[in-house]
């Protein structure tokens, strides 16, 4: 069977510490790559395979648009994104459809509550019930539509991996990553998900964010990465995590479910970070850390960003503890 780094393969990313004492430790794999694809340093196992999860949607939006999906700003920056489900992000999901001359029924992405409060209040008030346009890949899921309705492909079966445009999908993933996917599975949204490694994920990125400064790179890449940068909030949300790295830093930033996310600066600097057991709290603490290390980025901005969305450790009314670095991360900061 196919599968994941092993525990005795990663290393400690960082640990929680309650009240002076380390009550959990995350471990993963972590990689950063140079503008060409070398590998500057890594931690753990970057060489096994990896689901990637939604950090190839970038990707996937790319297919989207070479298959005739005339996205821009805002749409291409959900197509990209995982949202909370807000009135603004079903909006324009919903304006997506109708411009291809869709209904929300066409989406085969699953029914969902928002992760947005506010709107699953209003949806609750409404008596309204679960919707594709809140589940937070229906951006991905109307450009794959539009691109289907342009090129003239069945609509009913967009998700089978046999589809021309998944296989499209898939190429573009291979040629940007620069490695053969070595397993296909089934993503929580229904779409196919390639399995490679975390290496090739980070290199893909250090390549798409690079595009907009590349008179060579492929315009439609370089429309996805501007656009995510520039409408932070269609790709998660207002004051979300991969947001605000992307509103303060111009960093391209995008998370994925199992505790994976992926960044890629605009000189082609590449992050990709994958914590074991799936959980997401490390990911972006880590991750910022590794591009301040290689001095991509700069630290105190990093300081900044880190502060606002990383959680503290609570006890009663006051903060008791923080989500500190491992050793290893730590260590490339010397």
């Amino acid at each position: 069977m196919v599968h994941t780094f092993l525990a005795q393969d990663a290393v400690e990313l960082a640990v929680v510490e309650r009240s002076g004492f380390i009550e959990s430790r995350h471990i993963g794999s972590a990689v950063l790559t140079a503008q060409d694809g070398s590998v500057v340093f890594s931690l753990g196992d970057p060489i096994a395979p990896i689901y990637p999860r939604s950090t190839l949607k970038p990707f996937q939006a790319l297919a989207s648009m070479q298959a005739g999906a005339p996205l821009r700003g805002a749409q291409a920056a959900i197509a990209s994104g995982s949202h909370t489900g807000s009135i603004e992000h079903m909006d324009l999901v919903k304006d997506m459809l109708q411009k291809a001359g869709l209904r929300e029924t066409d989406l085969l992405c699953p029914a969902a509550w928002p992760q947005d409060s506010e709107a699953y209040r209003w949806m609750v008030r409404a008596e309204r019930g679960k919707t594709p346009l809140a589940m937070n890949c229906s951006g991905k899921h109307a450009a794959f539509l539009w691109a289907c309705v342009e090129k003239g492909w069945d609509l009913k079966s967009y998700l089978d991996p046999q589809h021309p445009l998944q296989k499209l999908a898939i190429s573009l993933i291979e040629e940007y990553c620069g490695e053969a996917p070595v397993h296909l599975g089934v993503d929580g949204c229904g779409a196919p998900v390639a399995a490679i490694s975390l290496t090739a994920l980070s290199r893909g990125y250090g390549k798409l964010s690079r595009s907009p400064g590349d008179k060579n790179a492929n315009a439609r890449a370089a429309t996805i990465a501007t656009s995510m940068v520039d409408y932070p909030w269609a790709v998660q949300g207002r004051g979300k995590p991969n947001s605000v790295v992307m509103e303060d830093l111009g960093v391209l930033t995008k998370g994925g479910a199992e505790g994976v996310i992926a960044l890629g600066t605009e000189t082609g600097v590449g992050v990709a970070v994958k914590i074991l057991d799936g959980n997401e709290r490390a990911s972006t603490l880590v991750a910022l850390t590794l591009l301040a290390a290689s001095g991509a980025i700069d630290v105190p901005g990093v300081a900044t960003v880190l502060s606002k969305v990383v959680e503290p450790i609570t006890g009663g009314n006051g903060v008791v503890g923080s989500l500190r670095l491992g050793a290893a991360v730590s260590a490339l900061l010397d």
